[in-house]
């Protein structure tokens, strides 16, 4: 497919219309506090729109980091956030290419115990929740992570190397090393995601008819555009992302599936044509040399198969959950403008396994008799969706 698109591109003439599609997450300083509260510490930032972010703590001296991918810091000064005293000083900067800081001065050992980003369906815009509560020196340094070298882990992952073979299924477990998530109850979603992905890439190995390939095998921080690369190397069929939703209040519960928007879909392309190198772009094709437009029209051909592909996916996604006994939301099918969503050459997912501010789901989510009927659920539905794909037309990569 990605050959005839080439040839579809070659055939095209005339001017591409130019458009924006740089602006980069702002943070709103009217909604947005770093303040005590109760003795801990919370910091709440009101965003333009969600980006991915990892958090964590240093010692000597004592701060909190907050990295994104990525945030323009232009015109906000501390005092346009910093209430009380836990929280003294704030810092904005750029550690590397692509990604932005916000470090945090404390001025007492605190503890990560709540760390969730919520996103508004209607407006696009993003809340990130952090709370710290107070601990001791000894246990504050042991819980420091994240170096200043800036040098992440490279994933050490192998993957098929040509076609033959059954459909590969890249299960990506969300978050991992000094990214842990949403944190509740003692959880961190990044442990629970890493203990489903496996236990599914296992049972998807097991029916003989898949081969299923993680992004991540341990506690590590593996940044997004690694997980993308993965995929594309293991010439993914479909790419299923595992998370566990998190809220301040509210009695959501059970699983829910996005795709990709349609205003994700119109800013996906240009935005991975921008941050991607051109060679990682789509399977099968090397776009090294080639500018922007052509990136673009290219992934936007490919996104035109491959999301059709993608909402199928959802759906049986939902249907096997359900079919399983797996706890499901009452609004189980949902889009958003998600980032591991912005993939052309694959279809794929974003599940909410559920949410860890429930404790139902908590718990279920933290054992594997709980996990069974969701790992159950989505093996029945990845099955059904590759057998429908084949039944419609070949595969993708094929």
């Amino acid at each position: 497919m990605i050959r005839a698109l080439a040839l579809l591109l070659m055939m095209m003439a005339g001017p591409l219309a130019a458009q924006d599609f740089g602006a980069l997450a702002r943070v709103d300083p009217t909604q947005s506090r770093i303040a005590d509260a109760g003795g801990d510490l919370v910091v709440d930032l009101a965003l333009s729109q969600p980006v991915p972010y990892r958090v964590f703590t240093l010692d000597t001296p004592r701060r909190l980091v907050v990295e994104f991918r990525e945030v323009d810091w232009t015109g906000l000064q501390p005092a346009d956030l910093l209430q009380g005293a836990l929280a003294t000083d704030l810092g904005f900067g750029v550690p590397r290419p692509g990604w932005s800081s916000l470090t945090v001065a404390i001025a007492a050992p605190l503890a990560l115990t709540t760390a969730g980003l919520r996103v508004d369906d209607l407006t696009g815009r993003a809340a990130l929740t952090i709370r710290l509560t107070p601990t001791d020196a000894t246990s504050f340094a042991a819980a420091t992570g994240g170096s200043l070298d800036r040098s992440l882990p490279a994933p050490a992952l192998t993957a098929p190397d040509s076609d033959a073979g059954p459909p590969v299924i890249v299960i990506d477990p969300g978050h991992g090393g000094v990214d842990p998530g949403a944190l509740r109850g003692g959880v961190k979603e990044a442990d629970l995601m890493l203990a489903l992905g496996i236990e599914l890439a296992d049972a998807l190995n097991r029916t003989g008819r898949l081969r299923a390939v993680l992004t991540r095998q341990a506690d590590d921080f593996v940044p997004l555009e690694a997980r993308m690369t993965i995929a594309r190397a293991a010439r993914a069929d479909a790419l299923i992302s595992l998370h566990a939703d998190a809220l301040d209040e509210g009695g959501a519960q059970g699983a829910s599936v996005y795709t990709l928007s349609a205003e994700g879909v119109d800013r996906a392309s240009q935005r991975m044509a921008e941050r991607h190198e051109r060679g990682d772009l789509l399977a099968g094709l090397d776009l090294t040399g080639q500018d922007d437009r052509v990136a673009t029209v290219l992934m936007d051909l490919a996104r035109a198969q491959t999301r059709p592909a993608s909402d199928q996916l959802a759906e049986a996604v939902v249907a096997g959950l359900r079919q399983s006994g797996a706890r499901v939301n009452t609004r189980a099918r949902r889009e958003g403008r998600l980032a591991v969503l912005n993939a052309a050459d694959f279809a794929s997912v974003l599940i909410e396994a559920g949410f860890l501010s429930d404790a139902r789901d908590r718990e279920t989510l933290s054992t594997p008799q709980g996990r069974a009927p969701i790992v159950a659920g989505l093996t029945t539905a990845i099955l059904a969706w590759v057998d429908a794909q084949a039944a419609r037309a070949p595969l993708l990569r094929q």
